[in-house]
């Protein structure tokens, strides 16, 4: 019975510790990226040791990873959560309210946005996740838009591989102008680029409708 109440605690403090070394984590690579950010420097954030950080992550590779993954399921559930897989006009809303909501953690941006200047080497151990992602929210933005010209919500002669590639331009240029100059309201210029976006897309009336 003692050893049963005793496994619950030790989990949750392993789970308690970790998160903790992925805060550190997520703060050092913002500032300094993945190879200027060196694990001694996570360790001190996270208020322990080398060895104790590399008990929890085998590696700091494993640590890169595990705060990437956290963080894209976290914005994944955002999506999820809203109205993403209605597909159409409101699918550009559910990524306008993840825009909306990375603006209360410019950390966690300026963090991804590091990251992913860095992965363009080819070495770099996150290359390959994300180019996996940008291929995935490329493929499931222009599925998003494809749902809308199914249903006749958006006009059918337009791209909607093309486009999604644009929207996640924007997003992330928008981020990018962001995170150099916060006066910028990355909230209202992406709500711009919806509303085009929305006014591009819209079918024309049928003939003879009078519209």
């Amino acid at each position: 019975m003692p050893r049963s109440t005793q496994r619950p605690s030790s989990s949750a403090r392993g789970e308690r510790t970790r998160a903790a070394i992925m805060r550190a984590a997520t703060s050092v690579f913002a500032r300094h990226g993945y190879q200027g950010g060196p694990l001694a420097a996570v360790a001190t954030a996270a208020d322990m040791t080398q060895p104790g950080v590399l008990h929890h992550f085998a590696s700091k590779e494993h640590l890169l990873m595990a705060v990437l993954e956290e963080r894209d399921r976290d914005g994944t559930r955002r999506l999820e959560a809203g109205t993403w897989n209605d597909g159409g006009g409101a699918a550009l809303d559910a990524l306008q309210e993840l825009v909306d909501h990375n603006t209360t953690t410019p950390e966690l941006v300026q963090m991804f946005t590091v990251l992913v200047g860095e992965s363009v080497a080819a070495d770099h151990p996150a290359r390959p996740f994300f180019t996996d992602r940008y291929a995935h929210l490329r493929y499931r933005t222009t599925r998003a838009i494809q749902r809308g010209q199914d249903r006749g919500e958006f006009r059918t002669d337009a791209d909607a591989a093309e486009l999604a590639s644009l929207v996640l331009a924007v997003m992330d240029g928008l981020q990018i102008q962001w995170l150099l100059c916060p006066e910028i309201d990355m909230s209202t210029r992406f709500a711009t680029f919806v509303d085009m976006m929305k006014r591009f897309l819209a079918p024309d009336p049928p003939a003879g409708s009078g519209a």
